[in-house]
């Protein structure tokens, strides 16, 4: 398929969607009832807005993202809606190919952010992934690239994965099993014992038993105070 088909169907797509009811057409429509100025002047102007946004623009990574995962998860939402299995295939490999990218952008961002037009071209590779044509990027990436690899490897990842899941669960199953040893273990050591009986205390006598005692006693009288001269 030479260049000028490409842009052709790139054209006869984007009329298409213009035509179609959405919320982008929608916003797009009323925008041209109050201005006079027609959709596609309206989309070829933002378009173009976006992509020199994406040149020179501050938060440019962030335009890109957004691009390159809102479109995606609406129609991906749409899909999964939808009865038909062909466009869910479609949208997981899309994701497929994007969470790889993305992995590989998070270890060699640091070196190409430092190049022109970087986000430019990446909101272009991720727009030509998600291309509503059978030659779109995801599809070519994904054939080409991803599933060689997976078939290649599909044996040795699977044993790999289910080493690991046998493993953590024994692990899992075994620290579970300490910690409840442990806490019945604690638990006997704190238990309480017999309860400590009180000593009695003894009662002092009282002032006004004193007193009384004093009172009773006899006082010796004249006849046996002894003589004096």
């Amino acid at each position: 398929m030479g260049l000028l088909d490409v842009l052709t169907s790139i054209k006869d797509r984007a009329e298409k969607f213009l035509n179609e009811k959405n919320v982008v057409t929608d916003f797009l429509g009323k925008v041209e009832e109050k201005t006079g100025i027609k959709k596609k002047v309206l989309a070829v102007g933002a378009v173009s807005l976006t992509g020199l946004y994406l040149v020179y623009g501050y938060g440019a990574a962030l335009l890109c993202n957004l691009i390159g995962f809102v479109y995606p998860a609406y129609y991906s939402i749409k899909a999964i809606e939808s009865p038909c299995k062909e466009d869910d295939t479609k949208w997981l490999t899309y994701w497929v190919v994007y969470g790889i990218f993305s992995l590989g952008e998070f270890f060699s961002d640091i070196f190409l952010y430092w190049f022109p037009f970087y986000y430019a071209f990446k909101c272009l590779f991720l727009l030509w992934c998600m291309a509503p044509v059978s030659w779109n990027g995801s599809q070519i990436i994904y054939s080409k690239v991803v599933r060689p690899v997976f078939l290649r490897h599909e044996a040795a990842v699977d044993n790999m994965v289910s080493d690991l899941s046998g493993k953590a669960m024994s692990a899992a199953e075994n620290l579970t099993r300490e910690v409840l040893s442990t806490l019945v273990k604690n638990k006997a050591l704190v238990k309480p014992g017999p309860p400590v009986s009180q000593p009695e205390t003894k009662s002092l006598p009282s002032s006004s038993a004193n007193a009384s005692t004093a009172i009773a006693a006899p006082r010796p009288s004249e006849e046996q105070k002894p003589f004096l001269g």
